[in-house]
């Protein structure tokens, strides 16, 4: 039996579905006519297995596929070239799923902190963490280090970039990141998390890094589907970090299966998402098993915190904590920057309402 072993939503006449699950399982591992392969080895190990299908409506079954877990080299990115590389052009495949062995898992590595290291940097040890996000894009640095130093001010945990922050001339990194660090310092507001967003090529992603390393900056902003998901996997091994999910609306990958399982496998130790009720269309049912695959106990991985975001007000910080639990991050970034109060001021009401709502329960 295979340790990778992958669940794709096929939608087609029931008198095809043999065919394209087997033809499945040849693209997704040697691409090339089985009768060619002349190695026992690859026949027996490294061509693809399909190991069910079941009828999931009318025109789509759901067709489970056994992979070779060699095949993936233990990298991110090779896995997610395995899981669904080439059958992602096919505009009538979908990945719904996949799993593999908890000794596979460790290969990946899983969050090297994971939600009791993030606790501990931050020194709560329980109840629902806040975060918000320096924006917008445009800003300096002395405006973002200032927004900084509101928002801290109000008692907000994490305060990460906008993910839209990146080198631009306006606020180029290596003077926005020492910027914030340093204004944060000043005023003695260090206590909570900065977290710069990192990218780009391997030059400027690694200069990035070095830059963070330098100001002290222990978590970073990332967003796996652009800067890749083997990216995450080695900035995992040094600092914390915050997966973004930019991008991950662009292929037909099941939610749960990539915010939840695939970053937290490569080593997200918090993962952001579209709140139901926000900007976005993700149901309740499906923002409650990305935050299921997040912290789910799996092959002895750390859980990953979930951060629940896009469009979230204050007002529904009671309403979240209920639907979430209190092992959640809520991540409020316009309606804190838009109220007539002022930023600190709303950022105190947010996280006091937090804490709030935590006693209560």
């Amino acid at each position: 039996m295979k340790e990778l072993q992958v669940v794709y939503r096929v939608e087609c006449a029931a008198a095809e579905v043999d065919a394209r699950a087997r033809a499945l399982a040849v693209e997704q591992s040697i691409e090339m006519p089985p009768e060619a392969v002349a190695s026992a080895f690859v026949r027996d190990q490294v061509i693809g297995e399909v190991l069910a299908i079941d009828v999931a409506g009318t025109g789509a079954f759901d067709v489970r596929i056994g992979l070779s877990l060699e095949s993936t080299g233990g990298e991110g990115g090779q896995l997610l070239n395995m899981l669904f590389g080439n059958s992602s052009l096919q505009p009538d495949v979908h990945l719904l799923d996949f799993d593999l062995s908890a000794p596979a898992a460790a290969c990946f590595g899983g969050p090297r902190q994971g939600v009791p290291g993030l606790r501990r940097a931050l020194a709560r040890a329980s109840g629902a963490l806040t975060c918000s996000a320096l924006k917008p894009l445009g800003s300096t640095p002395a405006e973002l280090a200032g927004l900084a130093c509101a928002l801290a001010a109000g008692g907000i945990d994490l305060i990460k970039d906008d993910h839209g922050l990146a080198d631009q001339s306006r606020a180029p990194f290596e003077q926005r990141v020492p910027a914030v660090c340093r204004a944060l310092a000043r005023a003695g507001l260090d206590r909570c998390l900065y977290v710069p967003s990192v990218g780009g090529g391997p030059t400027r992603l690694q200069r990035q890094l070095r830059i963070a390393r330098e100001e002290g900056v222990r978590m970073v902003l990332l967003a796996p589907m652009i800067s890749g998901v083997g990216a995450l996997q080695e900035i995992a091994d040094e600092f914390l970090v915050l997966a973004h999910p930019a991008m991950a609306g662009a292929a037909r990958v099941a939610p749960p299966a990539l915010i939840g399982k695939l970053f937290r496998l490569c080593g997200a130790d918090a993962t952001i998402f579209p709140n139901h009720g926000g900007r976005f269309s993700y149901s309740e049912d499906c923002c409650r098993r990305i935050a299921d695959a997040a912290r789910t106990p799996w092959h002895g991985l750390a859980a990953s915190l979930p951060v629940p975001a896009g469009g979230m007000h204050p007002a529904r910080v009671d309403e979240m904590l209920r639907f979430y639990g209190e092992d959640v991050m809520l991540l409020i970034g316009g309606a804190l920057l838009a109220s007539p109060r002022g930023v600190e001021a709303a950022a105190q009401a947010f996280v006091g309402a937090a804490r709030a709502a935590g006693r209560s329960r």
